[in-house]
């Protein structure tokens, strides 16, 4: 049985070409998976296809960093499949196992280094473009829920003595971000 497992980093990104390409190359079940190739719950959501494989089948993905991020992990799941009689192959063509050869799990253990050498560039370049950006005072992360306009107001208000729940209502944010501001407001006079 071919057994397809699909995985993207994070909920924006979109699974349905990796869906399709495993549909096409004939996966009659497909795990799903919109997680970070490092996270406890990806780990998990793979647990449950590694559990479903049995003597025989083929675990097919689109790419051999779908199945983690690390080469420790991506060698750990490979020998684990193993174990249960079944193979692995990715769709680019970069790995099969099924091969087991001596040549061939060479070729496993150096596709398993270049995914962790790819994962540790994207990383240190994200790094590198991060603190760029921040050294330039580029705002990081999320935008501001409120602007500096609406945070004065909410300051006048507080000094009013209106509520932090009507406040919250009033900008349409939740009671914790408005009172963040207050003890960000309290800490920043003493």
């Amino acid at each position: 049985m071919k057994i397809g497992y699909a995985r993207v980093s994070t909920t924006d990104q979109d699974l349905s070409s990796q869906v399709e390409s495993l549909e096409a190359a004939g996966c009659e079940r497909i795990w799903e998976a919109k997680l970070s190739g490092v996270s406890d719950e990806h780990e998990s959501k793979l647990g449950e296809a590694i559990n479903f494989v049995r003597d025989g089948d083929v675990l097919l993905v689109t790419r051999l960093d779908r199945l983690g991020r690390s080469l420790a992990k991506i060698l750990k799941v490979i020998e684990t499949i193993h174990e249960k009689g079944a193979t692995i192959k990715t769709l680019d063509g970069t790995l099969d196992t099924s091969n087991t050869s001596p040549l061939a799990k060479a070729m496993i253990n150096l596709c398993g280094t270049f995914a962790q050498l790819e994962r540790d560039l994207i990383l240190d370049r994200t790094s590198e473009g991060r603190e760029r950006a921040k050294a330039k005072g580029t705002h990081m992360g999320r935008p501001p829920a409120l602007s500096e306009k609406e945070i004065k107001d909410i300051y006048r208000r507080l000094d009013n003595g209106e509520s932090i729940a009507s406040i919250a209502r009033r900008y349409k944010v939740s009671r914790p971000t408005i009172t963040r501001y207050r003890d960000k407001r309290t800490k920043d006079q003493i």
